[in-house]
């Protein structure tokens, strides 16, 4: 390691994470090796794909074409940081598990970072804003539907009742 660490304080998940870093730690590594937080995944390393989406201050960003450094003093919340406690799904989550609105899983982080940034400005969104919402996130598997069920599910009052009888 270099001898050029530089000090980051982050707040991830509601935690603050200091840590001696390398400047050209990128966010997604930061996430990944430094604090073991793997949700988010790694896919194109070019801000294409959306599999490495968190929320920087409440808006998603693309944690691979960001450093570490630049968010310095800022709060991250990754998908591990979307569920209520440990142990439970989020609306979000739960619906995409309900409506199968996954398959191989490595879109998903990204995607439900996509849909809960929505779901937190739109209480009810439409088709048309989710798939606007979830259009930078690359999904080979599910043809996107699934999605889009999935977010109209967890914004629904069938997802309510379900809540209060599961």
């Amino acid at each position: 390691m270099s001898s050029n660490l530089v000090k980051v304080e982050i707040k991830v998940n509601g935690v603050i994470q200091p840590r001696l870093i390398e400047p050209r730690t990128t966010l997604v590594d930061f996430l990944r090796e430094h604090l073991q937080m793997t949700g988010t995944h790694v896919g194109c390393e070019h801000g294409i794909c959306g599999a490495c989406s968190v929320l920087l201050n409440g808006e998603p960003v693309r944690s691979c074409c960001m450093f570490a450094v630049q968010v310095d003093g800022m709060e991250i919340t990754t998908v591990e940081g979307l569920a209520p406690e440990r142990g439970q799904l989020s609306k979000i989550q739960d619906a995409f598990c309900e409506k199968h609105a996954m398959q191989c899983g490595y879109c998903t982080p990204g995607m439900l970072i996509a849909c809960h940034a929505l779901v937190e400005k739109n209480p009810h969104p439409d088709d048309e804003q989710i798939r606007e919402a979830i259009g930078g996130n690359i999904c080979r598997c599910t043809g996107y539907q699934q999605i889009v069920d999935a977010v109209k599910y967890a914004t629904s009052d069938d997802s309510k009742e379900d809540a209060h009888h599961g």
